[in-house]
């Protein structure tokens, strides 16, 4: 490709993040769905944190958990499967068979064959005996619609023959083939989750059968994935993609390749958008604050975070695993956190005051009542608690 690449500094990275993740006010979205097109991914590790991210990028989100609710379990316009880095997050549903052969195939198989070398070196069952149960096990699910595993286990009892994990180790456990199969079954795109187990915030989920769906070509796949992601959080370098999608380097250049990604300048080196998209964003002059949830996709969404995080902030903002707790934003880049209090109350912290005034003060302050607005008495504790978060949780 001739020519200068063109540089795209930090500013104007901020400002498409604004409006291609649905934060700035007018960016907005009137549905869920219409969220997890834009981000292509929620992440959904922590249940609450999809209800959370949505409510954020609403223009109206008091019927939040209503509408995702639809989404996910009504409508199944959503879905919650396993996808890149063989973590759980929620997709359109016509993304399912993106997902499937670009991200999933490669960690199913290694999953599969990890049960099965851990079953034959406990003494278990072999091979075609687990076949036996795994196609009795989805002729139940249909059956039931949506079930847990041990109402699964009613109707095939061997799903809760047990086996021990590690003999001998000092991690040495008993595993239930249940747990274990669904998973596999889960990462193979043959199930999925269903409602939980009580309200929204409920971590514990029924299984049903995953939606049918073509069996793509891998590398199609990948160049698919490749080119929505980089359509939403473009531009991103070759080490942002690398782990936002978990393949390996060879994989990411093939789908960059195959879609005609243009480089770009970063101030952390060659950066990549879609063909065609290396121009300035739409103007726009509207400051906005937002309040997102621990293991928010924007949050998330790249490896390199210096322009939108100062590293200052993240001995505060992540636990040791590395999973971001609550956030506070503000024109593009992280300045604090949140958390609620027993009672229910959003409390919030500034941690970097470099450019915040009165306004940005007041509109961070809004956006915490309007989250308040639409949780109501519901109380969420992030799954995974970072130091801010709990010490303003503690009050």
């Amino acid at each position: 490709m001739g020519g200068a690449r063109r540089f795209i500094g930090v500013a104007e990275r901020r400002a498409r993040l604004a409006l291609r993740q649905r934060l700035a006010g007018a960016a907005r979205a009137r549905t869920p769905e219409e969220v997890a097109g834009s981000l292509v991914a929620l992440h959904g590790t922590d249940p609450a944190t999809v209800y959370l991210a949505v409510g954020a990028r609403l223009a109206d989100p008091g019927h939040t958990v209503a509408e995702t609710g639809r989404a996910l379990y009504e409508d199944r316009s959503l879905v919650r499967m396993h996808g890149m880095r063989h973590t759980v997050f929620v997709f359109p549903t016509a993304l399912t068979a993106v997902v499937h052969a670009s991200t999933g195939l490669a960690v199913a198989a290694r999953e599969r064959a990890a049960l099965l070398k851990d079953m034959a070196t406990a003494g278990a069952p072999d091979a075609a005996w687990l076949k036996e149960v795994e196609e009795s096990a989805l002729a139940a699910l249909a059956r039931r619609g949506q079930a847990t595993a041990a109402e699964l286990a009613q109707d095939e009892p061997r799903l809760r023959e047990q086996f021990v994990y590690a003999a001998g180790k000092r991690y040495e456990g008993v595993h239930t083939v249940s747990t274990r199969l669904l998973r596999v079954l889960g990462v193979e795109g043959k199930v999925v989750r269903g409602r939980p187990l009580g309200s929204w915030t409920s971590s514990q989920f029924r299984w049903a059968v995953a939606p049918e769906h073509p069996e793509l070509d891998t590398a199609q796949a990948q160049a698919e994935l490749l080119r929505r992601w980089l359509a939403a959080c473009g531009p991103a370098t070759e080490d942002d993609l690398k782990w936002w999608t978990g393949w390996r380097v060879t994989e990411v250049r093939g789908a960059l390749a195959a879609i005609g990604a243009e480089p770009v300048s970063l101030d952390e080196g060659t950066g990549y958008v879609t063909e065609g998209d290396a121009g300035p964003p739409a103007a726009f002059d509207e400051p906005w604050a937002a309040l997102l949830p621990g293991l928010d996709p924007t949050a998330m969404g790249w490896q390199q975070r210096d322009w939108y995080l100062a590293p200052e902030l993240r001995p505060h903002m992540f636990d040791r695993s590395g999973n971001v707790g609550p956030t506070v934003w503000w024109n593009g880049r992280v300045v604090g956190g949140w958390a609620q209090r027993p009672g229910g109350e959003i409390v919030w912290r500034v941690l970097d005051e470099a450019g915040l005034g009165r306004d940005a003060h007041a509109a961070i302050e809004r956006e915490a009542e309007r989250l308040t607005g639409w949780l109501g008495t519901t109380k969420v504790t992030p799954r995974f608690r970072t130091p801010l978060e709990k010490e303003l949780a503690a009050g």
